[in-house]
């Protein structure tokens, strides 16, 4: 893990709160460089027990650095998943009924634009996912989706890890945090931290370790370790803290079927969402790592040949070698062997 240069692109920056369909206090941070975007926005949605500041790791160029560039007015979103808002024991139903269509609407409005389009990743990309297959984001029309979208696979280990540990752990807490690596606050925290240091040697940064522990099965999970800078390293330390058990129930589900289940009863999510024909006219761009430990690229594969089967040759499916699961925004060299593929599927004419 090398040190490089870090992105020096200096932004102006505006946070947009907005009320989910429940009332819950969200936002968005739109990102203005020093040029006019001269194309429409494209909101970026993060994963669990993270924030939209995953975007903008100490990189060469980040992702949002490419965007502006690019000419794109940027949007970062930090839906109930985010450390950044009050912590709750959220679903993914929640989020695709409560959170994203309210998030999109903001920016419509703000904006100015009638489409938008949208990076999305791992369960920012599973909820979205499961609202714009359900018909609730009709104003996004391109989708670019990494990791895990509508049909999540993972390695025989993490699905047994998830269907033996996670209702015993959800009876001694409610949530899991990697944070406690600087001071876990209970006796299951304490207990959790020295199975974590007990097990886990792949480096000598308790956060990366606890983040293995708590995603899946792995040394490490989220990341290839080449493909991140010492800084980098470093500063995902900041970036990781509280998940709910209630989201790993719901994926224990999720895995077991083969595809994303509804939990919540919303009637605006269908059961069989991720088996009926879609209700959107988005294409989606898949991307998965091809060394993907987390959710394994088969995940992406399943879901863009279910899209396929109701329309031909009109989506996407990117497997890129040699990269993981969030490294794929934070790694090195991201901006040589992943960016690329992003702005030329966002740039294609709709």
């Amino acid at each position: 893990m090398p040190a490089e240069p870090h992105s020096t692109a200096s932004y102006s920056e505006e946070v947009i709160p907005f009320l989910a369909g429940d009332g819950r206090a969200l936002h968005l941070i739109r990102i203005r460089g020093d040029a006019k975007p001269n194309k429409g926005p494209v909101v970026l949605v993060h994963g669990a027990g993270v924030r939209s500041n995953i975007f903008r790791a100490p990189v060469r160029q980040t992702l949002v650095d490419a965007l502006v560039a690019d000419g794109y007015d940027v949007w970062l979103e930090n839906w109930r998943a985010s450390i950044d808002v009050e912590p709750s024991e959220w679903t993914l139903d929640q989020a695709a009924v409560l959170d994203h269509p309210a998030a999109i609407r903001t920016v419509v409005r703000e904006s100015g634009h009638d489409t938008v389009k949208a990076i999305i990743h791992c369960q920012g990309s599973c909820s979205f996912a499961m609202a714009a297959v359900s018909g609730l984001l009709p104003e996004v029309d391109v989708i670019v989706t990494n990791a895990v979208s509508l049909h999540p696979v993972v390695p025989h280990a993490a699905a047994l890890k998830l269907k033996l540990a996670v209702a015993p752990v959800a009876r001694l807490t409610p949530y899991l945090d990697p944070q406690w690596a600087f001071g876990p606050p209970t006796l299951t925290a304490r207990l959790l931290t020295l199975l974590v240091r007990a097990f886990h040697h792949e480096c000598t940064n308790l956060v990366c370790r606890w983040s293995s522990f708590t995603y899946g099965v792995g040394f490490p999970v989220l990341w290839r370790h080449e493909n991140l800078n010492s800084e980098t390293h470093d500063w995902l330390q900041q970036e990781f803290a509280k998940v709910p058990l209630t989201f790993f129930h719901q994926m224990s589900e999720c895995v077991r079927a083969g595809h994303l289940v509804p939990v919540e009863g919303f009637q605006a999510l269908p059961e069989d969402l991720a088996v009926r024909e879609p209700e959107t006219d988005a294409r989606f761009v898949f991307l998965a790592g091809e060394q993907n430990r987390c959710f394994l690229s088969e995940s992406q594969r399943r879901s863009f040949e279910h899209l396929e089967r109701f329309r031909p040759g009109y989506h996407m499916l990117h497997l890129v070698p040699g990269y993981g699961h969030l490294d794929m925004f934070m790694g090195q060299d991201a901006s040589r062997d992943v960016f690329p593929l992003i702005l030329a599927e966002l740039d294609k004419p709709v």
